[in-house]
């Protein structure tokens, strides 16, 4: 019996690797972990149900300390694709855009077709509001006066 129970647990962490293979999830891989310790645990101790207690809490437990570390290496960067990115920033027109037809802005080095609600000339600040289509829907940015004071 001693021989045969961790050959159980060899095959038990080869099943599980397969699945983790297939799943490419991280499921199954606290359990492969569990598994190994419980393979190495079956030449010291010889109970099946010591080995199985020791094999599921040993998996749970390892998937409650690791897991929020596992998940912020999964976790990807996501990078704004190139319209998405121009949300929110400063460009100026260089072709007038009449109130809800197609005008023409530079931003961020690029033109882009534009549109605003508002009419806006040649050279004047706009800011990105948002895109509808390929389209940036633009505002014209009112500049503040500077008052002075005097004393």
């Amino acid at each position: 019996m001693f021989l045969s129970l961790w050959a159980v647990w060899l095959v038990v962490v080869i099943l599980l690797s397969i699945i983790e293979v297939m799943t490419v999830n991280l499921v199954t891989i606290w359990f492969i972990i569990s598994g190994i310790i419980t393979m190495f645990v079956s030449f010291i101790l010889n109970d099946l149900v010591s080995q199985f207690a020791i094999f599921v809490l040993g998996g749970i437990l390892l998937m409650i300390l690791t897991k929020p570390i596992m998940d912020e290496i999964k976790k990807t960067k996501e990078e704004k694709i190139n319209l998405e990115r121009v949300i929110g920033m400063k460009g100026i027109c260089t072709s007038e855009i009449k109130k809800d037809q197609i005008g023409e802005v530079k931003v961020d080095g690029k033109l882009w077709s534009a549109i605003s609600t508002k009419r806006i000339t040649v050279n004047s600040e706009v800011l990105v509001e948002e895109i509808d289509g390929v389209k940036l829907v633009v505002s014209k940015i009112k500049k503040e006066r500077k008052v002075s004071v005097k004393k």
